[in-house]
């Protein structure tokens, strides 16, 4: 029988990525002579990627930004991004322990995200947890990305598990809607990067932290979706 298979989204769910991606945004909104951000209001934002970030920042200053200036912009915020992998950037806490005990219960573990799959490797690879991966899947790894639910459903079979066996963790609204539409499970986590409260969005599960993601749990969602 195929083992079971938990797949995560990266940013706001396994590693708190976003003091590194508002530096790079305060970056590039620098070349713009735009003031640099505050965390605390623009960190839901985070998850929406650099090219929205860019977009709010200019909107929040009633800054005009036509489209050669948002792609000059964004690839100022790529480049510095990619250039210091991994930062600040760090697992959440119960996430080592988590993998750990997943791992050792037989499941295969993946990553589906929708950051470029360059950056999620060098990420991953920095932080040392690519061992721990059977598939690390970017948005730019197939012809789709999530909401479409065949990232996730590919990211599975990349990674040699079954669809049938799955559960998604996740963050936000896109994370919950790609697992539904795939017919998977989902836990949300609530400590990410979304401007609404994941319940809204009706997962399977809610968690406030990774000593919550029990392999009973697991379980008894995989088994639900089976019948």
């Amino acid at each position: 029988m195929t083992r079971p298979i938990i797949v995560f989204d990266l940013d706001g769910t396994l590693i708190d990525t976003a003091p590194d991606l508002l530096d790079s945004l305060n970056h590039s909104l620098a070349a713009s002579d735009i003031a640099a951000v505050d965390e605390a209001g623009f960190r839901r934002f985070v998850g929406h990627g650099g090219r929205v970030m860019i977009e709010r920042a200019h909107a929040a200053q009633q800054r005009s930004l036509n489209v050669e200036q948002h792609d000059r912009l964004l690839k100022i915020f790529l480049d510095h991004y990619t250039l210091n992998i991994p930062g600040k950037s760090r697992p959440y806490p119960g996430v080592v322990e988590a993998i750990a005990r997943f791992e050792n219960a037989g499941y295969l573990l993946a990553i589906c995200t929708n950051k470029y799959e360059a950056n999620s490797l060098a990420l991953i690879e920095a932080l040392g947890m690519t061992r721990h991966f059977a598939a690390i899947a970017g948005q730019d790894t197939f012809a789709f990305r999530k909401p479409d639910p065949r990232h996730l459903t590919e990211t599975i079979k990349r990674a040699g598990g079954d669809p049938d066996r799955a559960l998604m963790v996740g963050d936000s609204q896109t994370d919950i809607d790609t697992a539904k539409a795939a017919g998977i499970p989902v836990v949300a986590v609530d400590f990410g990067y979304t401007d609404r409260n994941v319940r809204e969005f009706e997962p399977s599960a809610v968690i406030s932290h990774f000593d919550a993601l029990t392999l009973d749990l697991a379980q008894r969602l995989i088994a639900a979706a089976q019948h």
